[in-house]
């Protein structure tokens, strides 16, 4: 089971070194994570956008592109389609967002022609690894769907068990995450929590364990949950699933991990015909590393 970027790192050596394609490449920190994940034999890559700012981005971070294949394509729309069109003719195996806006790289990814676009829904997932605790943690959905309903949680929480046991855990815990514990129908969150927890009674949430609602300090801390007592379930302290009753919650809890704690993390877009790395333009280029990673990961197995 890996508990890390380091153990995901090491599961990317077990597949054929997987090929990236850059949708509009002439971004330093694009460039910089293409190279190391080159460099540490995660995957290589293609480089599609304007190449004379490409190589101008290269030579300002002493990058050398030779080995690289680049597609010249200035025009920032018609490159994210020719790096998704390249994924689609199988010609590289992962889509990277580079400087583009998201509107357009997914548009470009929905495209009815050569998109990526299959009959599941998408969704997004963000694993991090935190200090201080034991295991990834797969928080879904906090860049993507906004507020979803029951039906789309119980497809998100599919997608993002899929990936989990990718990742070699065999029976992710999957907690829908409340304010509170306990069903409240004046606040949905709580309701859907209970019945996505029934569905995965009834087998309808598959090859997974589903307990809610749960708040997030009983999902991810036993001590907390010895403290309050009174619970027992096996996803009580041990979430490996996080997912959250809308885009606000979990993107904010998300930038808050980033800005003020040790973590490390990884994206990926989900549902699609192959995976698709959806980062923010003002991820590091570590972030993007690690997305890499874990793209390759899943890639290996689709």
């Amino acid at each position: 089971m890996s508990k890390s970027f380091d153990d995901l790192i090491a599961k990317v050596s077990e597949c054929e070194m997987k090929k990236v394609a850059v949708a509009v490449a002439q971004d330093d920190a694009v460039l910089e994570a293409v190279k190391a994940a080159k460099d540490r034999g995660i995957a290589d890559a293609i480089l599609v956008g304007d190449k004379g700012k490409i190589q101008e981005v290269a030579k300002g971070i002493g990058m050398d592109l030779a080995g690289y294949e680049i597609v010249d394509e200035p025009d920032v729309p018609a490159a994210a389609l020719k790096a998704v069109e390249l994924v689609h003719d199988k010609k590289a195996d992962i889509l990277l967002k580079g400087l583009v806006d998201s509107k357009t790289f997914l548009k470009s990814v929905l495209n009815k022609e050569v998109g990526l676009r299959t009959d599941k829904m998408m969704s997004h997932v963000c694993v991090f690894e935190i200090e201080g605790i034991n295991r990834l943690l797969f928080f879904t959905d906090v860049a993507f769907n906004t507020y979803p309903d029951l039906e789309q949680k119980a497809k998100i929480i599919q997608n993002t068990v899929d990936i989990a046991r990718v990742c070699g855990i065999e029976d992710p815990k999957v907690a829908p995450i409340c304010a509170v514990e306990v069903v409240n129908p004046k606040m949905q969150p709580t309701v859907d929590a209970a019945e996505l927890t029934e569905m995965n009674k009834r087998g309808e949430i598959r090859d997974c364990t589903v307990y809610g609602p749960l708040s997030m300090d009983l999902a991810i801390s036993e001590a907390a949950a010895k403290h309050k007592g009174g619970l027992s379930n096996p996803v009580i302290g041990n979430a490996d699933v996080l997912l959250f009753p809308n885009i606000d919650a979990g993107n904010i809890t998300y930038k808050l991990l980033v800005a003020t704690a040790n973590v490390k993390n990884g994206n990926i877009l989900l549902g699609t015909s192959a995976p698709v790395i959806l980062t923010s333009r003002s991820d590091g280029f570590e972030v993007k590393v690690n997305s890499i990673a874990l793209a390759s990961v899943v890639a290996g197995k689709m």
